[in-house]
């Protein structure tokens, strides 16, 4: 018999008798077992046995192909999910959520506000084009035309004056 790994159909129908996989092995009903068991049966009986237990391999084998087309890959289960409704408590904690960062969001604005407004306007200005807009120190002092070491010395005394506003409060 020949070596089929990958089929029960083709591990059937290529040999010259019945074969059945076991999880411990194989086994093969040959023409000659048959008849020595069924005494009482021809050689035609046992080509119509094979040819039904070809029939019901192949039947497995097609099924399993068509499922195989079925399955997802796990990498395509994000796509799957902008089709799918949220459930009703799911819908209820993002509102919960967006609330929350909303308000926190609001918080965080009038503290910055606050802040921002007990420093100088030098402060203030320098203070945003160094943290929030991302400029070097250098590039703050080359765009007002003064030294470098003078805008360290105004971001460390804006620093130094918002955490003793942010311990004091």
């Amino acid at each position: 018999m020949k070596n089929y790994k990958d089929s029960d159909y083709a591990l059937n129908k290529y040999s010259g008798g019945i074969v059945y996989r076991f999880a411990d092995g194989i086994v093969e009903v040959t023409l000659a077992d048959y008849l020595a068991e069924n005494p009482g049966k021809t050689e035609n009986d046992f080509r119509a046995l094979k040819e039904l237990s070809n029939n019901i391999y192949l039947m497995q084998a097609q099924d399993e192909n068509a499922q195989t087309k079925k399955n997802t890959c796990f990498d395509e289960l994000d796509e799957t999910s902008l089709c799918c409704e949220p459930s009703p408590e799911d819908l209820f904690i993002d509102e919960l959520n967006a609330q929350e960062e909303s308000e926190r969001y609001e918080r965080n604005l009038k503290t910055a506000r606050f802040l921002l407004d007990k420093l100088t306007e030098v402060q203030r200005r320098r203070y945003l084009m160094y943290h929030v807009d991302g400029l070097s120190t250098w590039e703050i002092a080359k765009a007002e035309g003064v030294n470098q070491k003078s805008i360290h010395e105004c971001l460390e005394a804006a620093d130094k004056k918002i955490k003793k506003v942010l311990a004091s409060g």
